[in-house]
């Protein structure tokens, strides 16, 4: 591909700077749905997370592709105050002009502001070291998963300190988009565990005022144990449909919790989804935070293709995972799931790996990628002479069906839908790659290409919440 002139970058510069000021001159400050114009002027930003080896967060001008101001090109876009080390995940909110960073070299959780590029505030400076971490929108509570102290801490900002409820070995952590819900899931075992914020009420009750009381109420752990303010309980799976559950699938509806069975990728017996039923009867009435009180597994629909990540759209799940095959190797695939029929209506061959990352994007199209997809049925094709791509991204056209799937450059780690530019940036192989959405043409990245290791990446300037790698 060619790559634009300097004239072009220079007269497509100049316009955006025009605009910029127009908007300002006008007693503007925004550029659409109410945001702030932030201040380098550029309105199409990828934020990257980046090791280096202590950690920096850059932003990336995504219309132009470029890493810096074009009048600097010694320059570079960064947040400013950020310091956490080792930063690793984005939870992307860009409706709320926010983006949670967590740093697994200090356990620290940031919350930078989209509309100032800067740190706004450092809400976990340090801590345990969390496998999976979320805050609520309203950045009200946070959760995460200490799977090194057994522990899912819960961090409410009224309160002013961090609870650490009891789960031995729990790797995982879901919530829904409005944080009503909030599950747990623990490695090697078919345990689901839900958090639960009590009322005022329940916290002087006597099944609440002592250990032995909400013990004896078959509740995991409640804490503070003395007026306890949140307790965890084992979601109810009385058929025994859980089969390593691995994350929930939140429905657009709000009637239903899919969550996913890993089966024998997570070495378990058969994948699948699992519905639980969101009914008034379930919850609590607590006004606010975590409701899920009296969470019940329903049926299962197996899903042979396997299941460890999940996107919807309507009334279609696209489910990833991995199969076991004769000789031993696990192969990637996506199953189409019409959750109306409740079936699987279609499977595709797709990259090998654990599938950690989906995303929908322009031209119709879902990226998936992986990490570790180099050890799975693709390669072993490959590495015996058959012409096998056997790279961690995939790229499913959603009106043809057709895959396609990337060269191996390494894990994929992170993916940014720029909406309307129709092209994805990608964290790949510890660097940033950009692709066309209409053909998988990868773009020069020269102008954004960084000194570390890139570790995730996000839309800084999303329409929706919804466009997020990081649940």
């Amino acid at each position: 591909m060619k790559k634009r002139s300097r004239l072009s970058l220079a007269v497509a510069a100049f316009v955006a700077v025009a605009v910029s000021f127009t908007l300002l001159g006008c007693g503007k400050n925004f550029y659409f749905a109410g945001r702030t114009l932030p201040p380098s002027g550029v309105i199409q930003r990828v934020l990257v997370a980046v090791d280096n080896p202590s950690g920096s967060l850059q932003f990336m001008d995504a219309f132009y592709d470029i890493r810096h101001p074009f009048n600097n090109p010694n320059g570079q876009f960064s947040i400013g105050g950020f310091s956490g080390q080792n930063p690793v995940t984005i939870q992307n909110l860009p409706e709320e002009q926010t983006g949670l960073v967590y740093s697994s070299g200090d356990g620290s959780l940031a919350s930078i502001s989209y509309a100032s590029e800067k740190l706004s505030s450092t809400v976990i400076p340090s801590g345990a070291i969390s496998s999976s971490i979320f805050g609520s929108r309203k950045q009200d509570y946070f959760v995460a998963a200490e799977q090194n102290s057994h522990a899912m801490m819960v961090f409410d900002v009224a309160l002013g300190s961090q609870l650490l409820m009891n789960i031995p070995n729990i790797y995982r952590i879901s919530m829904n988009a409005n944080a009503s819900l909030v599950l747990g899931f623990v490695q090697d075992s078919n345990d689901v565990y839900s958090l639960v914020k009590l009322t005022t009420a329940q916290q002087t009750s006597p099944e609440f005022a002592t250990p032995a009381g909400w013990m004896a109420g078959g509740f995991q752990d409640c804490e503070p144990q003395t007026l306890p303010k949140y307790c965890v309980t084992r979601v109810a799976d009385p058929k025994g449909e859980f089969d390593r559950p691995t994350k929930a699938i939140f429905s657009s509806d709000g009637q239903n919790i899919y969550v996913l069975n890993c089966g024998q990728e997570c070495g378990g017996t058969q994948a699948g989804i699992v519905a639980i039923p969101i009914t008034a009867s379930a919850l609590n009435e607590n006004p606010s935070g975590p409701a899920g009180l009296s969470l019940q597994a329903g049926s299962v629909l197996h899903v042979p293709g396997g299941a460890t990540n999940a996107l919807q759209d309507a009334s279609t799940l696209y489910v990833a995972g991995q199969q076991l095959q004769p000789d031993g190797l696990l192969a990637g695939y996506l199953s189409v799931v019409n959750l109306a029929a409740n079936s699987v209506s279609a499977q595709y061959a797709i990259s090998d790996g654990t599938h950690n990352k989906m995303s929908f994007a322009d031209d119709n199209t879902l990226w998936i990628g992986s990490q570790h997809c180099q050890s799975g049925e693709r390669f072993a094709k490959n590495n015996a002479g058959q012409n096998v791509q056997f790279g961690c991204l995939t790229r499913f056209d959603l009106s043809s069906k057709a895959v396609t799937v990337d060269r191996f450059i390494g894990d994929l780690t992170g993916i940014a839908d720029v909406e309307g530019l129709h092209k994805i940036y990608v964290g790949e192989g510890g660097q940033v790659h950009i692709y066309q959405t209409s053909d998988f043409a990868e773009l020069d990245n020269t102008n954004v290409t960084v000194t570390g290791t890139v570790s995730d990446v996000a839309y800084m300037d999303a329409a929706t919440d919804t466009n997020n790698t990081t649940y």
